[in-house]
């Protein structure tokens, strides 16, 4: 029983100690971004009428997409995250996550920027976004590059519809254009 025990947890334990030693090396390199949805904001898209240089025209994060966007820091930095590059889109609840997360000062990019309500802008914004990696992929040196965006965004990049505070380790060429992908979860918050 014991055996079949230590078993069980080696079998639920082991993908994750592996991982987080893999996450953070991946992350070092040159070809692997991490894409993530901002955390929990209450709603779909924005209020008509929105203005991005005024937080309290938009959709927020709550209470517990804070807490989420600290877990996430948390956690990445228990992956072996130590320093990272981050960017954030315009939108307050991305700039408040990438914040939150807590590796230093954000740049905000326009690259990052939603296009939930002009979806016509997709195509451009997808160029953007790998203009984007490819610039920012060449000066990283060792440190992880973290891309703070819309559901919008990472479902036109990679295909993957994600949840508020997931995220995507895309492997990339030099060009910035998605070779494959990894759906990683967020972390949960523990009560």
């Amino acid at each position: 029983m014991f055996k079949t025990f230590i078993l069980l947890c080696a079998a639920v334990f082991l993908p994750f100690v592996s991982n987080a030693s893999e996450l953070s090396e991946k992350l070092q390199s040159s070809e692997y971004v991490l894409l993530m949805r901002h955390t929990r904001a209450p709603g779909i898209g924005d209020p008509e009428n929105f203005n991005l240089n005024d937080c309290s025209t938009q959709r927020n994060l709550s209470d517990e997409g804070k807490q989420q966007a600290i877990r996430i820091g948390n956690w990445l930095k228990e992956q072996g995250v130590t320093s990272a590059i981050v960017l954030s889109s315009p939108w307050c609840r991305c700039k408040d996550t990438a914040q939150l997360i807590n590796f230093g000062d954000i740049e905000v990019a326009s690259a990052l920027s939603s296009f939930f309500n002009e979806t016509n802008k997709a195509n451009q914004r997808n160029q953007d976004l790998q203009r984007l990696i490819s610039e920012k992929l060449k000066f990283k040196s060792n440190h992880a590059l973290i891309l703070v965006t819309h559901e919008v965004n990472i479902s036109g990049y990679t295909g993957e519809s994600v949840a508020a505070g997931e995220m995507v380790l895309a492997k990339v060429d030099n060009g910035g254009r998605l070779q494959t992908y990894r759906l990683v979860p967020r972390p949960e918050i523990v009560k």
